[in-house]
């Protein structure tokens, strides 16, 4: 984790002092657990909670045994008996250190999923808000880069409503996902636990027992999880991008908000820089790194190896963390970004009225042209007014070939510029649902 790209939520999830006092609630529930089912005294149990619930975990003294044992849940075991005393010698019976450490990873995983949730719940607000703002505001729709065909500045923001939307839905999945729980024991046969204490535990921590956990929890569970956070860091850049692609100097139709006292270059005091969201690009290519090892942790040897834990020990904390910072720098470009309706439509007009000539096109074969000589004629005015010899309504007048199927009124009809927009209701209609 970089404390450059974290906020305290977040990365308080992932603090020593969390996990272990995670690893005791583990404990303390299984220990209750036992003790319901008559395994361990009851009142080893109540010290167990009496003594730990209030106490502070030394993570140096841990560290200190775990530098002679070479074993975390051991060292951490041997300093909860130094608090609770002789009836710490109830806790753990019957488990094994996964238990403790994957149905923690997934608590852990769990409460950043609801981070993450909401994040994506904030964004999600900005986005619309900006995008009614600018439901009927025109702009230039590109492909390739290239001027296209009218479109507006509400239908893009839009679409990246309808994105995330989704995106929240993959993240609801994941978390779904990985909110299981193990308390199993060795191999994961229950021989020395009951399955009751895994199902009351899995229902104090707010998990559902794993059905086969093999001693770990199948690790597909966590591919799905960071494989989603992929695809949500994928689309915060591209999002970004977008807005990186507007604030050119030749484009500015959009533009990161520019505080006071900002400076954009220590050479030179006239640049404004898409510093923000070139930032979030970076840090979607981190999180959907993340995926990857992921994804190779699902192939563990037989019941049991260690080779993901290492992996997890730095994807967990740094997926979520950065992802969590992207998404509220998202939130807060969207909602103070500056928009430019005047340079909008002056890009529009550009070239000169050519982003009509596909209703041109269509009105000529409409008329009795075929398609083949009607591309032809449209394309013929085109050339020129591309090459900055004109405009494209006074070219297509001038030609006779055209004015043989269009009047001129018929022609211009064709630069109807709120023709392009006779649906953006039905459009937001599907992405807002009735707010629309």
């Amino acid at each position: 984790m970089i404390p450059r790209y974290s906020r305290p939520a977040m990365t308080a999830i992932w603090s020593p002092e969390t996990r272990f006092r995670i690893w005791f609630e583990i404990e303390a529930h299984a220990t209750t657990a036992l003790a319901e089912i008559g395994v361990v005294p009851k009142e080893a149990a109540d010290t167990v909670w009496e003594k730990g619930r209030e106490a502070v975990f030394d993570v140096a003294r841990i560290d200190e045994i775990e530098a002679v044992t070479k074993h975390d849940v051991i060292a951490f075991l041997t300093h909860l008996a130094e608090i609770v005393g002789p009836e710490a010698r109830f806790v753990h019976q019957g488990m094994t250190s996964s238990d403790v450490l994957d149905t923690c990873l997934n608590v852990q995983l769990v409460r950043a999923a609801d981070i993450l949730i909401a994040d994506v719940d904030a964004l999600l607000a900005a986005i619309k808000r900006r995008a009614f703002e600018h439901k009927l505001t025109p702009t230039i729709g590109r492909s390739h880069g290239i001027h296209a065909e009218p479109v507006t500045f509400g239908l893009k923001l839009a679409q990246a409503y309808a994105e995330f939307a989704r995106n929240r839905a993959r993240l609801v999945a994941a978390r779904e996902e990985v909110a299981t729980c193990a308390i199993s024991g060795a191999v994961g046969t229950f021989a020395n636990i009951d399955p009751q204490v895994e199902e009351y535990v899995a229902r104090q921590m707010g998990l559902t027992p794993e059905p086969v956990s093999t001693q770990v929890i199948p690790r597909d569970r966590h591919a799905m999880f960071f494989a989603a956070l992929g695809v949500v860091a994928s689309s915060v850049e591209r999002l970004s991008i977008e807005i990186r692609h507007l604030q050119r100097t030749e484009v500015l139709e959009a533009e990161e908000f520019f505080s006071e006292g900002q400076k954009g270059s220590s050479a030179m005091p006239h640049k404004r820089n898409p510093v923000l969201t070139e930032n979030m690009t970076g840090l979607a290519r981190m999180v959907r790194a993340y995926a990857l090892p992921a994804m190779e942790n699902v192939a563990l040897w037989h019941e049991r190896d260690i080779s993901h834990s290492s992996v997890e020990r730095m994807i967990g904390p740094d997926a979520t963390v950065t992802l969590d910072f992207a998404l509220a720098r998202l939130t807060g470009v969207i909602d103070k970004l500056l928009i430019y309706p005047a340079n909008m439509r002056k890009n529009l007009d550009r070239l000169g009225g050519l982003v009509h000539s596909q209703r041109v096109l269509l009105a000529l074969t409409q008329a009795g042209v075929s398609r083949e000589d009607a591309y032809r004629l449209v394309q013929r005015n085109a050339m020129p007014v591309w090459r900055g010899e004109g405009d494209f309504l006074t070219l297509l007048k001038a030609d006779s070939d055209v004015t043989a199927a269009l009047t001129p009124e018929q022609i211009e009809e064709c630069f109807d510029l709120g023709y392009h927009f006779k649906h953006v209701d039905t459009i937001f209609r599907r992405v807002f649902g009735s707010d629309a």
